[in-house]
């Protein structure tokens, strides 16, 4: 199964420290832009989702 290409969020604008964001139709994969040939993280789409809605939702915030 063939991979989108990588993308980073908009909102990192100019910032080359962030995210950075491909999927295919089963898994969405995750990696560092300052270490673009280091470890990739593959989750599945529930996965994922559960992830993002947690962050927006304050879960992971420190208190």
């Amino acid at each position: 199964m063939q991979f989108t290409e990588w993308r980073k969020s908009k909102r990192s604008g100019s910032q080359s420290n962030c995210v950075m964001v491909r999927h295919n139709s089963t898994h969405v994969q995750v990696k560092d832009s300052k270490d673009p040939e280091g470890p990739v993280l593959t989750f599945t789409h529930d996965a994922w989702a559960d992830f993002v809605g947690g962050a927006h939702g304050g879960e992971f915030d420190l208190d």
